[in-house]
């Protein structure tokens, strides 16, 4: 990568809805941005019971770390008896979760989960 590769935060917006933390993440998700992205996450999932969805529809790249970022989030919100969940519609994401067997570790939606059907997605 070259010396003036600049990269923006993977963040769109982030709010609370009835206790559930919504993040949208736009753009890349990469060896980059992923620092940033766990820190915040790393906050998202400290709270006892945590309840996180992650809105991944403009999500563009996803490369090893940014899944194993998600990975960690998961994996600290279980720990914490809370949950992830992953919002996308995106073939090729969907494809990648397929490919790495991951499928399965997420609660992947399609679109905004029942609970959070009135709250707008910007």
């Amino acid at each position: 990568m070259a010396a003036n590769h600049t990269k923006s935060t993977p963040f769109g917006s982030h709010y609370t809805s009835g206790g559930t933390a919504v993040l949208a993440l736009q753009g890349e998700i990469d060896i980059l941005t992923v620092p940033a992205l766990a820190a915040h996450l790393d906050t998202l999932t400290a709270a006892e019971s945590p309840d996180v969805v992650l809105d991944l529809r403009t999500v563009s790249f996803i490369d090893c770390a940014g899944l194993g970022a998600l990975c960690r989030a998961r994996n600290r919100a279980r720990a914490r008896h809370g949950r992830l969940r992953l919002v996308t519609d995106s073939a090729r994401l969907l494809r990648i979760l397929r490919c790495t067997g991951l499928t399965n570790t997420f609660d992947i939606r399609p679109r905004w989960p029942e609970d959070l059907a009135g709250t707008s997605a910007a």
